[in-house]
């Protein structure tokens, strides 16, 4: 509802239909809506970018400076949600994730180091596996005094066959991405569209758990002669 007039307002509009005021950021706005875009994965990074500086002019504190006490937060709050839902919308990986949230596929726990699960995913079996042997093997070698010109090697050698999983998997995630674009607009319950979000979700935990992997290979790399903590170990 429209505070200056008292006129309804389509969820997703800015600026009143009736008095043309500033609204209120709705409780439940979310980025896509926000934006005005249908929840693709794949957007016009040029188009996005259009949205924000005409949305961003439009939102811009200096217009209300004489304004309503309520008009000057509700510039605030439009300006500071529109910020956030550029970051979230920009980045490929980012944008999937806000998805899976959106569609309640996602938690913000997942998404979080400390929701991130222990346990190793079973297409990575493999690979953790002998990741944890041969950084047993790099520390074994830093305690007995190795130079770093014989163990730093090891180390990039380690590393490629865990980025070559993270390359499979932005593939994976790219050709996921065409698939739910086809099917957004399908009901909720439909099961091709739950498959393919079911799909989504799955490869985005094993990206973070190959990113976490990534990590632990360039702070061990980095840590010289003192061993850290080592990668999560299924």
């Amino acid at each position: 509802m429209c505070r200056a007039c008292g006129a309804a307002a389509p969820a997703d509009a800015h600026f009143c239909p009736s008095c043309g005021k500033i609204l209120p950021l709705p409780r439940q706005a979310d980025y896509y809506a926000f934006f005005g875009l249908p929840r693709h994965l794949t957007l016009d990074p040029a188009d996005l970018e259009r949205k924000f500086r005409s949305l961003s002019r439009q939102f811009h504190p200096d217009f209300f400076y004489n304004a309503t006490v309520a008009e000057r937060r509700a510039s605030l709050e439009r300006s500071s949600y529109l910020n956030d839902a550029y970051r979230a919308l920009k980045p490929p990986a980012s944008r999937v994730a806000n998805l899976l949230e959106l569609e309640g596929v996602l938690t913000a726990a997942d998404r979080s180091e400390s929701g991130q699960t222990k346990q190793a995913p079973p297409e990575l079996l493999e690979e953790v596996f002998a990741l944890n042997e041969e950084l047993d093997e790099v520390r074994a070698l830093k305690s007995a005094g190795v130079s770093e010109q014989q163990w730093q090697p090891r180390l990039r050698a380690a590393a490629v066959p865990i980025e070559r999983k993270r390359d499979e998997h932005e593939r994976d995630l790219e050709a996921l991405a065409v698939r739910w674009d086809g099917l957004a607009d399908r009901p909720t319950a439909d099961p091709e569209r739950v498959a393919v979000l079911a799909a989504l979700r799955a490869r985005v935990l094993e990206r973070n758990y190959i990113t976490n992997l990534l990590a632990t290979i360039d702070r061990e790399a980095g840590a010289g002669m003192t061993a850290p903590a080592g990668a999560p170990r299924h």
